[in-house]
């Protein structure tokens, strides 16, 4: 917020009654009942008469008009009912005018336009104006009486006299030149203050120039007021909008217009609103110079012009030499009369009288309107010698009549000009003459308006009704009606001499402008119609009515926790805060979820030396900026940056005592020299190696120092997070032959969300924390998560005089979000279907605006409640604000709140719970909400601030052991997994021992693998004891897979075959086994077995159990393992064990061999391509039993031996064809 300064050397009372003392003349009224209810007898507290004012009619067309004498500052304004009667006003509009004419409303916090009244007939009812108004008239206009009575007024307003300078302009070459004093000192601060009056759209108000030809210049445009910047001193010159502000500044009321410049800062202030802005350095001081001639210069008045104190206007009137009067200016304010009606709903229409056939055998009808809205009929009439009617209407901003258009972008609110014209057998519509804009039509008919002109939304001529519904109703503003080039007047018809009319508000264009300032934020475009504004955020970042609440997380850590995985996000770091959204890469294939901001040089670079060059800078730009970055670090709870410097000859920091041959800068800005590097802590002017004692040179604290021909290197990392990000790099000892050098720096990288997992614990109904007083007067929003175990209690509460703001939970199923903003307690509701008291974390978000207030619980629907029609008051609050608790008699809240913001800030819960009886810091137990983010058997373990996947029992990978572990194979790869019990392992076994203990007796197993191939037949898993008893998964040479257990070797192997063909087609397949003593079943693509007899092996029960004697190796299997295995295997798991992934991740802490080549890959994700679609498949002849013979592999099977249990020995091991076990 920018303040201007002034220049009242006093502070005037402004509170005299104004209006007791006038005489009856200068009151007017709409009617009166009778004599004794005249309106000169409405003044406070008076008995006159019948005790006050009454209408005729108590309807809302009644109005009290009073006349000050002259322009008075109006403060305050008191009402009473009419004494001894049942007559008063309960609420009623405020109106002001210079003229009596062209009416301002006067608006309480610019929405709200009604004011209380009285609640009987003696009372005073005393109401202090928010911001003072100056006017000469003031009109009352009664909205609402006694129900049991009339209307009955007397009243009073108080405020002081008004002086003022004025001038006028004509729009032509007319102007004020103020010469700048050469003596005159120069300050860095220069103040402009005016009001101004507009009578035309656009114009030139005031230019200032500066040095080097450089000009700025307040300009209107289309009722907008602009601040330009242009370069030359010729209007051609296109100028550079630096700033605007306002909207319909062209309704001939007076606007208060403020220029501050401080430096090269200038703030801009039209009304009530202000911007800052930056001018070029040239403008830190204005000169005098010949003005830019502008094509369209200013038309109407301006009053009170001061420059740094001085008023020109005075200067100007009694001819002072600073001040050149050019064209024609007078030091007066005449206004032409121009009387204005306003529609402002469906049933508003304006009958005017018609006219006949002119001499010229034609007929002329002109008007103006303006309007927000893109619908409307406009002017509808009556063509009797053809029995129809004609209708003038807008469709799409469109000027219409009947399916001829004229005009465009007739929407945008500012007036336009419409010609009906009907001569000689041609019809004519004009839109803004001055454009030049129309349209011409040949009707077989002459045109002639008989009988009456209807404007807006009502047609009553015969067989019309029908078409009524064809056009929307017209809400905007109209004047200037002619009819044959005879202007109407409008006043006549408000006193119901002319014509007829309904539901108009005549001699005021009641139009606003929603969309300034525009209530939509973050960049969010505003549009609007006459009722209601729109805010489109669509590419904004943003959501809601006006784009307040971002749509992206605030963190890496946020992400991860709504159950994704690493890639590129954008983060919001202060959600509906100004900072915008940023692109950040989140790692999250570590225990920490690390946010990554990438800059313009993080590749290893090398510099040699170059004639002239003693130093290299290098700046670097990151993806991020500024705000973003400092939000980032300071969000996050470790922040750290690679720095490394790889040396040959070139010294870095010149340990221990010289001056540093190279620095950095890093922190906030362009950051602060920085004398120490990577590894080493701050003004130590060390490297790593200095602060561990390990340097190649101990005499030197860091490697490069030695100077040595060899190369070498200083590496470390960057953590204290009031020196990152680093910024650039000055690298000074490379100019010397032969010395060479190669650095690095990364990315900025940080982990931990601070806000996030900030919380509290609140064990008792009656314990809460409290903070300082919210601030949200027209817009909030409030975001949290809780868990809890009990079925209600109040989550927030901040309370006022009146007003007040809570969240609670309401019920088990129920969270209620209320406020009272001065017009009635609001109520939204969000119910779920599931209980809330799960001691599961839960999210809420509420908002409110001037718009609407919504509520959203997790993922469930938003739940809304519009604004009252009239807009809200602001949210006054007073009290403190209580988090878990109430100041109220509500039940408090028990259970635990986390990352609570308010408009975007967090609130520090655990800081205020260390100092709060009753509240504990921080909320441990997240896997009962986040452990089914742990997929795959994944195990959730349990961390401080949230939790990480154990994925060591699980054949997967990844955050969530979401990611499946693959290995291409070629046809001499193996692995083999050997299980030994430590204690008997075998001195010589080159293979290490399994850290799993089986059972005394292997009982059963569960077996699952994923494959992709194009080879048949072709071995996939087998598991073989020490005494030949095995389990084999193969695909046969009909494509069909089969499983193969022999638990017995008095016994034919027991074989299962799949009745599904092409397996062996590249794409992924997936195969389960379950064994449980001598019950047996498969799965195979996720088919539960045998429901699908299309997908069915057969499920069967094995007579026997493992014995220890056993016979010679299969020779079918031994031929098959022997051509290899060419293709993908996936996701491979037997009972707790995961081989594959063991191979690939910890081949050396485990016990595998593995052979031949062995690549990890994404092979088995279903949506990979079919890596071997171009592989050779190998074809068996045809022998006995279901595969074919061939070359045996040396060593494709070992038999490796291992003691499961204690007492009963069964040697097992476990092998595939590409994967042994």
């Amino acid at each position: 917020m920018f303040f201007l300064l002034f220049f009242l050397s006093v502070t005037e009372v402004c509170d005299r009654p104004l209006v007791s003392s006038l005489p009856p003349s200068s009151f007017r009224s709409s009617s009166q009942l009778s004599t004794s209810h005249a309106p000169g007898f409405a003044k406070l507290n008076r008995r006159d008469g019948a005790g006050g004012w009454s209408p005729i009619i108590s309807d809302r067309y009644q109005w009290l008009e009073v006349d000050l004498g002259e322009r008075t500052k109006i403060t305050a304004v008191a009402t009473q009912g009419r004494y001894g009667s049942s007559d008063w006003l309960t609420s009623y509009l405020l109106m002001f005018s210079d003229t009596g004419h062209n009416w301002r409303q006067y608006r309480q916090e610019d929405s709200i336009g009604s004011f209380p009244g009285n609640s009987n007939a003696d009372s005073v009812v005393h109401y202090k104006l928010q911001q003072p108004a100056i006017a000469r008239f003031i009109r009352l206009i009664p909205l609402d009486w006694n129900p049991n009575g009339r209307i009955g007024l007397r009243l009073e307003t108080y405020g002081c006299p008004y002086t003022s300078d004025v001038v006028s302009f004509d729009g032509g070459s007319s102007g004020l030149l103020y010469w700048l004093t050469s003596g005159l000192k120069r300050t860095s601060r220069d103040v402009v203050t005016l009001k101004f009056k507009a009578l035309r759209n656009s114009g030139t108000l005031l230019q200032a120039e500066g040095q080097e030809g450089l000009s700025l210049s307040l300009e209107l445009e289309r009722g907008k007021l602009l601040l330009l910047l242009r370069k030359g001193r010729t209007s051609s010159t296109e100028p550079q909008r630096l700033v605007s502000l306002g909207s319909l500044l062209d309704d001939q009321h007076w606007h208060h217009v403020a220029v501050e410049r401080r430096g090269s800062h200038l703030n801009l202030t039209v009304d009530k609103h202000t911007e800052r802005v930056q001018i070029p350095a040239e403008f830190s001081h204005w000169i005098s110079q010949k003005p830019v001639t502008s094509k369209k210069n200013f038309n109407g008045c301006l009053e009170n012009l001061l420059y740094n104190g001085h008023n020109l206007i005075e200067l100007a009137k009694n001819k002072k030499q600073q001040v050149t009067i050019s064209g024609n200016v007078t030091f007066s304010c005449a206004e032409p009369v121009s009387v204005a009606v306003t529609f402002t709903g469906p049933e508003s229409f304006l009958q005017l009288p018609g006219t006949t056939m002119s001499s010229s055998g034609g007929v002329s009808i002109g008007f103006q309107f303006r309007t927000w809205n893109k619908k409307g009929l406009l002017l509808s009439f009556e063509l009797p010698q053809q029995g129809g009617v004609a209708w003038l209407y807008l469709s799409e901003a469109r000027l219409q009549l009947q399916i001829h258009k004229s005009g465009a972008s007739l929407n945008d609110g500012q007036w336009h000009s419409v010609e009906l014209n009907s001569r000689q057998g041609r019809l004519t519509i004009t839109v803004d003459k001055e454009e030049r804009d129309s349209s011409q039509a040949s009707p077989s008919f002459p045109v002639t308006v008989e009988s009456h002109l209807f404007f807006g939304g009502k047609t009553q001529f015969n067989g019309s009704q029908k078409c009524r519904n064809l056009f929307s109703v017209f809400q905007g503003c109209m004047r200037l009606f002619t009819v044959d080039n005879q202007n109407l007047d409008l006043i006549k018809v408000q006193e119901k001499q002319l014509g007829n009319y309904s539901n108009l508000q005549i001699d005021i264009c009641g139009i606003i402008d929603r969309c300034s300032p525009s209530p939509c934020e973050h960049g969010g475009p505003c549009s609007q119609s006459w009722t209601v504004f729109h805010c489109n955020c669509s590419d904004s970042g943003y959501s809601g009515a006006t784009c307040h609440s971002s749509v992206y997380e605030q963190s890496c850590e946020a992400y991860k926790h709504n159950g994704n995985t690493s890639g590129h996000f954008y983060i919001d770091v202060d959600g509906s805060g100004p900072i915008k959204p940023q692109l950040v890469y989140c790692n999250m294939t570590e225990e920490n979820t690390w946010m990554v901001i990438q800059h313009n040089n993080t590749e290893l670079t090398r510099l040699r030396p170059f004639t002239g060059v003693n130093q290299y800078s290098i700046h670097f730009d990151y993806s991020s900026e500024e705000e973003q970055l400092l939000a980032v670090i300071k969000q996050s709870e470790h922040c750290e940056q690679e720095l490394s410097y790889h040396c040959k000859m070139s010294r870095l920091l010149n340990t221990p005592e010289g001056s540093p041959l190279s620095w950095w800068f890093g922190g906030p800005g362009a950051g602060r020299v920085q004398t120490y590097w990577g590894g080493a802590q701050p003004g130590s002017q060390q490297c790593a190696c200095g602060l561990q004692g390990d340097c190649v040179d101990l005499q030197h604290y860091c490697n490069c120092d030695a100077d040595r021909m060899e190369w070498t290197e200083d590496s470390g990392l960057l953590t204290h997070k009031e020196s990152l990000p680093v910024r650039s790099l000055v690298l000074g000892d490379i100019q010397r032959p032969g010395s060479e050098a190669v650095y690095r720096v990364g990315p900025l990288q940080c982990h931990g969300d601070r806000n996030f997992w900030n919380a509290a614990f609140f064990d008792k109904e009656t314990s809460y924390l409290h903070f300082p007083t919210f601030h949200g007067e027209l817009s909030a929003d409030i975001s949290f998560l809780f868990k809890t175990m009990a079925s209600s209690g109040v989550f927030l509460e901040n309370l006022g005089i009146k007003d007040f703001i809570r969240i609670e939970l309401s019920s088990s199923t129920q969270v209620v979000f209320s406020f009272d903003v001065g017009n009635g307690p609001l109520e939204v509701r969000v119910e779920s279907s599931f209980p809330l008291n799960d001691n599961r974390w839960h999210r809420v978000r509420a908002e409110r605006n001037v718009k609407e207030a919504s509520l959203r619980l997790d993922e469930l629907p938003v739940a809304t409640q519009e604004a009252p029609a009239d807009g809200h008051f602001h949210l006054q609050l007073n009290s403190q604000l209580f988090i878990g608790g109430t100041a109220s008699r509500q039940k408090g809240f028990r259970g635990c709140i986390r990352s609570l913001q308010l408009n975007g800030v967090t609130l520090d819960l655990e800081e205020r719970a260390k100092i709060t009886p009753g509240v504990q810091p921080g909320c441990p137990g997240h896997c009962s909400s986040y452990g089914s983010l742990c997929q795959n058997h994944g195990r959730c373990v349990e961390r401080a601030n949230g939790f990480h996947c154990d994925c060591n029992l699980s054949a997967y990978t990844g955050v969530f052991c979401q990611t499946e572990v693959s290995a291409s194979f070629k046809s001499g790869t193996s692995v083999s997994y050997t299980f030994k019990e430590p204690y008997e392992m075998s001195r010589n076994s080159s293979a290490l021992p399994s850290s799993i203990y089986s059972d005394m007796t292997l009982r059963g197993e569960n077996v699952s693998l994923s494959f992709r191939t194009n080879q048949s037949p072709a071995l996939l898993l087998y598991v073989s004891s020490y005494y030949r008893e095995y389990l084999a998964v193969l695909i046969n040479k009909h494509d069909k897979l089969e499983v193969r257990y022999k638990l017995d070797s008095s016994r034919d192997t027991e074989v299962l075959r799949s009745k599904v063909r092409s397996l062996a087609n590249g794409q992924l397949h997936t195969v389960s086994i379950r064994r449980l003593t001598d019950s047996v079943s498969v799965q195979a693509n996720s088919c539960a077995l045998p429901l699908d007899p299309h997908c069915s092996l057969h499920i069967f029960y094995l007579a026997h159990f493992l014995s220890p004697e056993s016979d010679d190796l299969d020779a079918d299997l031994s031929r098959l393992a022997s051509l290899g295995f060419t293709g993908c295997l996936s996701v491979v798991h037997f009972n707790t064990i995961s081989p594959l992934k063991e191979a690939l991740l910890r081949p050396n802490s485990s016990p595998v061999i593995i052979t031949g080549p062995l690549a990890q890959s994404n092979c088995g994700s279903a949506a990979s391509a079919n890596s071997y679609s171009a592989e050779n498949t190998h074809h068996l002849s045809d022998q006995s039993g279901s595969v074919g013979s061939g070359v045996p592999l040396v060593n494709s099977i070992r038999i490796d031996s291992a003691l499961i249990g204690g007492t009963k020995l069964l040697y097992l091991c476990i092998f595939f064809t590409g994967l042994y076990l």
